[in-house]
């Protein structure tokens, strides 16, 4: 029966932990830098849906305000 000192099974069980710390950081890092990414696109896609929104409702009044315009006549 081999007995191993103290230190190493600590000196193991940290060398584990910064091994799991470290793959934990590169996937936290992966998902920032998709999350940055889909925000980005989201952002754009906002954009250009209040765009549209604005353009859909500048018709409207447009097309309210020639309804009252036939009226008054």
């Amino acid at each position: 029966m081999t007995i191993i000192p103290t230190d190493q099974v600590d000196l193991a069980a940290l060398e584990r932990r910064v091994d799991d710390l470290i793959r934990t950081i590169d996937a936290l890092q992966h998902e920032n830098s998709n999350l940055r990414s889909q925000q980005s696109l989201l952002t754009a896609e906002r954009s250009t849906l209040v765009e549209k929104t604005e353009q859909a409702r500048s018709r409207v009044e447009a097309m309210i305000a020639r309804l009252r315009a036939m009226e008054t006549r």
